[in-house]
């Protein structure tokens, strides 16, 4: 018979040596468990000693008394505490030990995708307003240039400008990993900049760092915080992505200040007088250096911007400065997809334009601006479903830009998806309320489907919000007085204004089934170069009674739609 020691429940089974219910080691009974007890080894070695804590509680073994002969054994109750503690400590240390690897791990894990919020002008100087734009797209036009980094375009996050809301709600917003805020101030000749990198997720802050700089050091300023910004965001750069991080196109901060001015008029383009202060800008920066590409550039797209009452001069202006930024730098994406649209409308250089254009997206393929041209480009061939798939693309890349919208809606006038178009346009009004163009061309498809007064109206209010409201007026009042026909005979009158172009003249003429006098004006329209003549002119329905006539194919040809 045997007992366990500590719960003394008996055994019958020699064979026995440790007590179920708590692994004690099993002594010989029935002994009183008050006198000492022997414990049973089937022979001495049995146990190895080693696996034994040499600290755990023992009982001294009678029977093997001698000191050569004598053995420990534990209690192996608390044997079991031991090693359970050891076990927990063990965990405890390979939790700490993943939890520190894992915080590492994140802290160096590449942010992937980011947004560039609009510089807050701190102090609300309206002076150095370009200044907190002009920095915030300088760094999302250099950090745009790294193909591993998703970074939000102007048209995204210039929306939030001036609106209080939280990292979390921008983050789901723009699904971006990480947002950089800035404020920008002028203290004298000095410019102070505050910026910080917050993880969207958790809304806890990654990284943030103070500037103060002269402004006579405001290019270099520039390059620091984007070298800064980069690094923080942990990301790999190659050779290519340094030399791209590294390029400034002007070391004059004069020139680079009036070149952000350029382009803060141009971007706000409420009125022409914004574009014609631009373009002012523009050569200013110029004239201080004339080896500045981006400067030409921005002046290209000044000249060319589809505004009522363009003409060849300013388109021609528009060819030299885009010739002259490749001249100077023929990686700069912009200049070649500037370049690409001028062909388009004034050169009637179809294939030298898709080719212009479509090396501007191969060069950066980020490049929001570069689609649109592309898909607009498309759509004017009657390759529509190429056309669709670049706008979507340029809405991907910009999906709050409500001129690509209004561009995209224009497309699909020409692909003749009218109910499709209007609801592009609706979302461009959303974003825009004041898009004088989308006005315009919702008025097309009024026109078309009949309902001439409302045709009318939307017409005059796309000229009156694009400052020509003395036309706006004449607008109204000829289709009070004379109806449909008198609206006609206003867009074709000797007092028209300058801003009806020969190609509206010649559309009104066939509505009023002056089929002469419509192709005599569309043959004006083509010798001066009208940007609505290639915009319209493959696709336009409402001249679609002149198609069979073999002077409207000769037109066709000279355009570069036929052979």
């Amino acid at each position: 018979m045997k007992r366990c020691p500590e719960c003394r429940r008996d055994y019958y089974d020699e064979s026995l040596l440790y007590c179920l219910d708590d692994g004690s080691a099993l002594l010989e009974g029935p002994a009183s468990m008050d006198e000492p007890a022997t414990a049973i080894l089937s022979e001495p070695g049995a146990i190895p000693i080693g696996s034994l804590p040499s600290k755990a509680p023992t009982r001294t073994l009678d029977k093997f008394s001698s000191p050569a002969s004598s053995v420990e054994v534990p209690h192996q109750t608390t044997r079991n505490k031991v090693i359970a503690v050891g076990i927990g400590m063990i965990l405890v240390a390979a939790l700490g030990l993943g939890a520190y690897l894992y915080y590492n791990r994140a802290s160096s894990k590449q942010i992937e995708s980011i947004a560039v919020m609009p510089f807050v002008n701190q102090g609300g100087n309206s002076d150095i307003e370009y200044l907190s734009e002009g920095m915030t797209e300088t760094l999302i036009s250099s950090l745009t240039q790294l193909p591993d980094l998703a970074v939000k375009p102007r048209s995204s996050v210039f929306r939030y400008k001036g609106k209080d809301t939280d990292a979390k709600t921008i983050g789901k917003e723009l699904n971006v990993a990480a947002i950089l805020n800035g404020t920008v101030g002028q203290r004298g000749s000095d410019i102070a900049l505050h910026v910080e990198l917050i993880d969207t997720a958790s809304e806890t802050l990654v990284w943030s760092m103070d500037y103060k700089r002269p402004l006579a050091n405001l290019v270099a300023l520039q390059s620091e915080i984007t070298r800064d910004v980069v690094d923080k965001l942990k990301i790999k750069l190659n050779s290519t992505d340094e030399q791209k991080l590294a390029k400034n196109y002007t070391e004059n901060a004069e020139a680079y200040q009036l070149y952000m001015q350029g382009r803060y008029f141009l971007n706000k383009a409420a009125s022409n007088k914004d574009i014609e202060t631009s373009i002012e800008y523009f050569q200013k920066a110029i004239a201080i250096d004339p080896s500045y590409a981006r400067a030409y550039s921005g002046l290209a797209d000044a000249y060319s911007l589809n505004v009522l009452g363009a003409n060849r001069e300013r388109m021609a202006k528009a060819r030299a400065a885009a010739f002259k930024a490749l001249s100077l730098d023929d990686g700069l994406a912009e200049a070649h997809a500037s370049l690409g649209r001028i062909l388009s409308v004034d050169d009637y250089d179809l294939v030298g334009a898709e080719r212009e254009i479509r090396r501007a997206v191969e060069q950066n393929p980020n490049y929001g601006q570069g689609h649109h041209f592309l898909g607009d480009l498309l759509s004017i061939l009657g390759r529509f479903e190429e056309s669709r798939s670049e706008y979507r693309r340029a809405l991907d890349l910009e999906p709050f830009s409500a001129s690509f919208y209004a561009s995209y809606g224009s497309s699909l006038i020409r692909a003749r998806n009218y109910d499709e178009a209007v609801a592009q346009f609706n979302k461009a009004l959303e974003l825009d309320p004041n898009l004088w163009s989308a006005y315009g061309r919702l008025s097309i498809i009024s026109e078309i489907a009949g309902k001439h007064a409302e045709s009318v109206e939307l017409r005059a209010k796309a000229f009156e919000l694009n400052g020509e409201s003395r036309t706006a007026a004449l607008m109204r009042e000829s289709f009070a007085k004379g109806g449909w026909e008198g609206f006609e005979r206003f867009l074709i009158g000797e007092k028209r204004p300058s801003a009806i172009h020969f190609y509206h003249m010649a559309v009104a003429f066939t509505a009023l089934g002056e089929k002469e006098k419509a192709l005599e004006a569309l043959y004006k329209s083509y010798e001066n170069h009208e940007i609505s003549l290639v915009q319209s002119l493959n696709n336009d329905e409402r001249l679609d009674p002149l198609r069979d006539d073999p002077q409207f194919h000769d037109l066709m040809k000279r355009v570069g739609f036929e052979k």
